[in-house]
């Protein structure tokens, strides 16, 4: 599934790529328009009293209505998101293909990256429509909960009226996921429309990496193969296969591995 770094000797005539695409920036933007959408789950739940169980049908159907106007919004924001990163991993490439012959430099910016490029926005409007479905589904919970545990009804209220700030919190990490992802997906359709099948694992080598993470850098892996990685811990192991920017908060990258 991956080889050590240490048989770069036989990958002589390799070009790689040598940095991250900058996402920070679209990071930041993208956040930034879906912590408005939690903003407006606050304020449409603010609107009714927390204790009143009597509100609940009224308060799932609003949600669930303003999920469905988001519809043109989400593909909007979504689409202005993967064209700021499609044009950054472009202009990453364009710096970083100077060393590779005309032909292959030529067809490298010029790969096709539609289809790529359309499963990110689908995916986008999805999660964008989920924020006011999931944040129906808390307060749902969160009620009838107060209903079964005995817990007091203080307690679920203040819960319930936190509904805003748990969406943007969770805003926050469906954009910085879903940028470093978008990146790393366009970042594969270029690499492997010229013929790329294997990529090295980059980490940001700091100390917020994951020690699965960590474990993986320097290490050579299949684009066709993705690598299992524990997400858990070593006495709680969870093995999810990604590839590097694919999973919740992960900042590594692939160091894509490209033939002359």
């Amino acid at each position: 599934m991956r080889r050590p770094i240490r048989e770069r000797a036989t990958l002589a005539k390799i070009h790689t790529r040598r940095s991250p695409v900058p996402t920070r920036k679209a990071e930041i933007q993208y956040a930034a328009s879906l912590k408005q959408v939690a903003a407006a789950i606050g304020r449409l739940i603010a609107g009714f009293d927390p204790g009143d169980i009597g509100a609940l049908p009224d308060i799932q159907s609003r949600l669930e209505q303003y999920s469905y106007n988001l519809g043109d919004w989400a593909h909007r924001t979504g689409l202005r998101m993967i064209k700021d990163v499609n044009a950054r991993d472009l202009k990453a490439w364009r710096e970083h293909s100077r060393d590779m012959s005309h032909a292959l430099r030529k067809e490298l910016l010029n790969a096709p990256t539609g289809q790529a490029f359309h499963q990110r926005l689908t995916e986008q409007v999805h999660l964008i429509q989920s924020l006011p479905l999931d944040a129906a589904r808390r307060v749902h919970h969160l009620t009838t909960e107060g209903l079964t545990s005995g817990r007091r009804a203080e307690d679920i209220a203040k819960e319930i009226a936190r509904s805003g700030e748990v969406s943007a919190s969770r805003a926050i990490l469906i954009a910085r996921t879903e940028v470093s992802r978008t990146a790393s997906v366009l970042s594969q359709a270029r690499a492997q429309h010229v013929g790329s099948t294997e990529y090295i694992w980059r980490t940001s080598q700091d100390g917020d990496v994951r020690p699965g993470h960590r474990a993986m850098n320097g290490t050579v892996c299949r684009w066709a193969s993705p690598p299992g990685i524990n997400e858990g811990t070593a006495s709680k192991p969870r093995i999810m296969h990604h590839h590097p920017g694919c999973i919740w908060n992960c900042r590594c990258w692939a160091d894509a591995i490209i033939a002359e």
